[in-house]
């Protein structure tokens, strides 16, 4: 009898591995959510006059050809978030979203889909306007930022402005096809809701280089870790071309592999590297040496990161303020 006992947990457990082996073998399955509450990106239009399901946006169409390239997933394309239910996320890996406004997503729908990615079943990828979207319920905003991370909060470098990507983390799996120092041209997000403390900034804005350069840091990309899931964002994606950028088919693609649990890469919030990258930024921009180091990094890390919201030029800045903190940032590189 024991020996018949062991023989059947030996082959309960013999094809519980090979059903894991077969999953991890499959291509993953993501549906990619490019729905428009107000304003549409170039990215996310469908060509009109075209028959109902004929016309695909350009994001879709580089999407499905990521998908058919890598092999690493299969894609389903969706411009309604009403798509998205509990039995839905169960067919699912991933979550794409490259999103604007208040998507029709309700209370309970957005607590099954954070349970997903909490519970380690499914991950979520982030695009450019995914950090422009709320949810359409009250408090729907906030909940959406509890887990992207930011919410836009102006986009100072508009579309083809010159910038210069920092790589923060030269050899992490989704951002080593970016190189240090890589220039570039795109429309480029601020954040309000950012806290350094609970995500792994990849990339950032060098304030070293380009014609618009602010004294305070501008995350690019981050990754965080949600409970036992993952996930990515990056605010590069406004315009076609960023889509049809090798560097940025791979970035996505990676970052579609790794938020299905299929590679692994550091995600532990790097907050000591992104007070490096803000006292860079400010050393830079303020013509400062920067191998002066204020004697308290990260208070003064955290002082310049609050330049942002006080910005003479933001429609609720404070140009009184923004001198007065300029000045005692400035005295503490002394």
């Amino acid at each position: 009898m024991l020996c018949r006992l062991l023989g059947l947990l030996l082959a309960f457990g013999l094809i519980a591995g090979a059903a894991q082996a077969q999953a991890q073998d499959r291509p993953l399955r993501v549906l990619y959510l490019s729905q428009s509450v107000g304003f549409v990106h170039e990215t996310v239009r469908r060509p009109t006059g075209a028959p109902a399901g004929s016309g695909l946006a350009p994001s879709e169409l580089a999407l499905q050809a990521m998908a058919r390239d890598s092999g690493a997933f299969t894609v389903e394309l969706t411009q309604d978030a009403r798509d998205i239910t509990p039995a839905r996320l169960a067919e699912l890996d991933v979550l794409v979203f490259s999103t604007t406004g208040a998507l029709p997503i309700d209370r309970q729908t957005w607590a099954a889909v954070v349970d997903w990615i909490e519970s380690g079943r499914g991950g979520f990828v982030g695009v450019h306007s995914a950090a422009d979207t709320a949810l359409d319920f009250e408090g729907g905003q906030q909940a959406y930022v509890d887990l992207v991370g930011g919410l836009f909060d102006g986009h100072p470098w508009t579309q083809g402005t010159p910038i210069r990507l920092a790589n923060l983390e030269p050899a992490h799996p989704l951002a080593a096809m970016w190189p240090d120092e890589t220039d570039y041209a795109e429309e480029i997000y601020q954040y309000s809701g950012f806290e350094p403390g609970r995500v792994r900034v990849l990339q950032a804005l060098d304030m070293a280089a380009g014609p618009l350069r602010r004294p305070y840091p501008v995350p690019v990309t981050w990754v965080r870790q949600v409970g036992q899931g993952r996930l990515f964002y990056t605010n590069l994606g406004h315009t076609p071309s960023t889509w049809n950028d090798p560097r940025f088919r791979r970035q996505i693609v990676e970052a579609i592999r790794w938020t299905g649990g299929r590679t692994e890469a550091p995600a532990a919030p790097n907050p000591t590297v992104q007070d490096a990258a803000a006292l860079a930024a400010f050393a830079a921009v303020e013509g400062l040496s920067s191998e002066v180091s204020p004697a308290d990094p990260a208070a003064t890390a955290a002082a310049i990161r609050n330049l942002q919201r006080l910005h003479p030029e933001k429609h609720d800045g404070d140009p009184a303020a923004w001198d007065q903190a300029v000045s005692r940032l400035r005295a503490a590189f002394r």
